[in-house]
């Protein structure tokens, strides 16, 4: 009678024990996570970056992050699943300024001046512009968890339920991080109601 092949084990492995694999090289372990955690991953970076090819290209990204760098997963810091997809909206707010930035660079070159007049409303927007940094560095100061939550929410617009289940958490564990985020910053960001809920 032959021994068992260990390659049908695998299926039955748990995320993290395929991800110790992929460390060691395995990719047979490696394709196995890309069939479990693929359509997700796309379904995030087609919401962040609004184009098919766009979110394909950050999905193999992603992955190809994870067969380099599967040492640096934590089991402390949350599911296989968490990191990927923290791994994928990074990337993805990444491509998003680093796009924003040619655009800018790209008008300079060509010498388009964008000039508006003088409004009411132009104090409204620098202080819209300035508002919207001190958001971003105050998600950056959250802990991990609270920002994921609150970025997949608004920058992804992602539903408490869609976010659960994009993260395999419960629904209570994604309204309480959601909470606890937003009360750290509002109290970052100076809000005076924020002391008075």
């Amino acid at each position: 009678m032959t021994p068992p092949d260990p390659r049908d084990e695998l299926p039955r492995l748990a995320d993290e024990d395929l991800v110790g694999l992929v460390e060691g090289g395995d990719p047979d372990a490696f394709e196995l996570l890309y069939d479990r955690h693929a359509r997700v991953a796309f379904s995030l970076a087609f919401r962040l970056l609004g184009d098919r090819a766009e979110a394909e290209d950050l999905v193999q990204d992603a992955f190809l992050s994870v067969w380099r760098r599967s040492a640096s997963y934590a089991p402390s810091r949350g599911s296989v699943r968490t990191w990927l997809l923290g791994i994928v909206h990074n990337r993805g707010v990444d491509r998003l300024r680093n796009q924003a930035a040619g655009a800018r660079r790209q008008e300079a070159l060509e010498g388009v001046a964008l000039t508006r007049e003088r409004s009411p409303d132009a104090a409204e927007d620098a202080v819209a512009e300035v508002m919207a940094g001190h958001v971003r560095q105050g998600l950056d100061d959250l802990p991990p968890e609270q920002g994921q939550v609150i970025s997949l929410a608004y920058f992804g617009g992602f539903t408490h339920h869609e976010i659960a289940g994009l993260l395999e958490l419960p629904l209570g564990t994604v309204k309480s991080r959601m909470r606890l985020g937003l009360e750290r910053l509002r109290t970052m960001l100076g809000d005076p109601g924020a002391a008075h809920p």
